[in-house]
């Protein structure tokens, strides 16, 4: 749970502990895993080349491709009965990533966990509704158990059925919610078209996390539901949420659970570090798991990091908000751009409501973006319905001179009644990519 000896400690300490740690982990998966001990003997390095924690630099990178070419367990480093969990990758771009557990790793994680919503909320008891999904995806019972060990009180909700949610969050009065913050937006818009207020609600903090969201979003989210919200990341492969919380003194980067993780950033093309405050792919190295660990993991996650003492008190590395997923760039006419400097242009327009979706198509030799919002029902209903209202096509061309100036290209912008993008009942499907069927037909 806390670990104030690592979380207030001076960098070398954190250093020196990582140190020893890692060099555990080398020799235990250079002794169990065929896929190390071939990387390792490739680079000519062992635990005995690691004299400091930058020397983690001459070990070799993982990614998704090997986990997904030694599946399902060709990545464990204990025997299949000694395994108390198995969770997955979701597998929409291939074969899922197979991740195990020990009893040991369990209990660290809750740990990890527990800490993580003591630092986001500052509570140790009370209610957690916990609106992430439960089953393979590792979001739902990693807040369950880490909460139970904290000593809260879990209300385990699941995503979707978004009415039953309400009702849940009306009777029950919970003080903290779990859940992405689409789907937290999804509840409060349900709210208010039930003709509820979400800021009557017994909620005092928001733990929303595994998808990239804006600090934009943030604001609209602790505005409807008057709670303050935290950030919080991970990721399956790593171990699943709580690598990093923000704290919930500050909201000012996530801090990074050190006495378990080693996080870098490296620039993706030429896979060197970066400085700190330079954005770059995060790269993570788990320390203590016993099941499956893992070696300088590249995340495709973008995002930053700063080793500053923070605010809070606390000395362990944070890293920025994610900007984005490597495979979630799009490149339009040569420029990179991310959802979400899209979604932070948006979030800048009261008119519009924060739900929107990306279609990405081919129009001969080059690629085109066309941004689908939706109007506001008081917009709507004040422009009598009538999306060609000169009113709108004003807000379209705000939104557009937004757009160009933030993303560096012309994104056309197509305005829709309210609710008529789909609702998200977990991770929101931000963009449609027309360009692979298109070129198929």
């Amino acid at each position: 749970m806390r670990n104030p000896e690592i979380e207030k400690a001076e960098r070398g300490v954190i250093d020196s502990y990582q140190l020893q740690h890692l060099k555990n982990t080398v020799n235990k998966v250079l002794m169990v895993s065929p896929f190390y001990r071939e990387r390792f003997a490739e680079l000519q390095v062992d635990s005995s080349k690691l004299r400091n924690i930058a020397d983690l630099q001459i070990l070799p990178f993982t990614t998704k491709t090997d986990l997904r070419g030694h599946y399902p367990f060709g990545f464990m480093a204990v025997e299949k009965h000694r395994l108390s969990r198995i969770h997955a990758s979701s597998g929409t771009t291939g074969k899922p990533t197979i991740i195990g557990y020990t009893k040991n790793d369990i209990n660290y994680w809750a740990d990890i966990i527990a800490r993580a919503i003591l630092t986001a909320t500052g509570l140790d008891s009370g209610l957690i509704h916990n609106a992430y999904g439960y089953g393979l995806f590792t979001g739902g019972l990693g807040l369950h158990h880490g909460a139970e060990k904290l000593g809260m009180t879990v209300i385990p909700a699941s995503a979707g059925n978004t009415e039953r949610q309400i009702t849940l969050i009306e009777d029950l009065k919970p003080d903290i919610l779990c859940a992405t913050p689409s789907y937290a937006l999804n509840i409060a818009e349900k709210m208010i078209e039930m003709g509820k207020s979400p800021q009557q609600t017994s909620l005092r903090f928001g733990i929303f996390g595994a998808e990239p969201w804006s600090e934009e979003m943030r604001q609209k989210l602790e505005e409807l539901f008057q709670i303050k919200a935290c950030d919080i990341y991970g990721l399956s492969e790593v171990i699943g949420p709580g690598v990093a919380v923000e704290c919930h003194e500050a909201q000012d980067g996530l801090h990074v659970a050190e006495d378990h993780f080693i996080i870098e950033v490296i620039n993706p093309v030429t896979k060197k570090p970066l400085p700190e405050g330079e954005e770059g792919e995060l790269v993570f190295t788990s320390i203590k798991k016993e099941a499956f660990p893992i070696i300088r993991y590249r995340t495709g996650d973008i995002a930053s990091i700063t080793r500053n003492k923070c605010s809070c008190g606390r000395t362990t590395a944070r890293m920025s908000r994610i900007k984005g997923r490597m495979d979630d760039m799009l490149i339009i006419r040569g420029v990179n751009v991310y959802p979400s400097e899209i979604e932070l242009c948006l979030l800048k327009l009261q008119e519009l409501t924060p739900h929107y979706q990306l279609d990405i198509t081919n129009q001969g030799p080059t690629q085109e973006i066309t941004l689908n919002v939706e109007i506001n029902d008081s917009v709507y209903q004040k422009t009598s319905r009538n999306l060609e209202h000169h009113e709108i096509k004003q807000i379209s061309s705000k939104l557009k001179e937004k757009l160009k100036s933030a993303c560096l290209i012309s994104i056309e912008v197509n305005i829709l009644a309210p609710k008529t993008l789909p609702r998200s009942q977990g991770k929101t499907v931000r963009v449609v990519d027309k360009r692979k069927t298109e070129s198929l037909m």
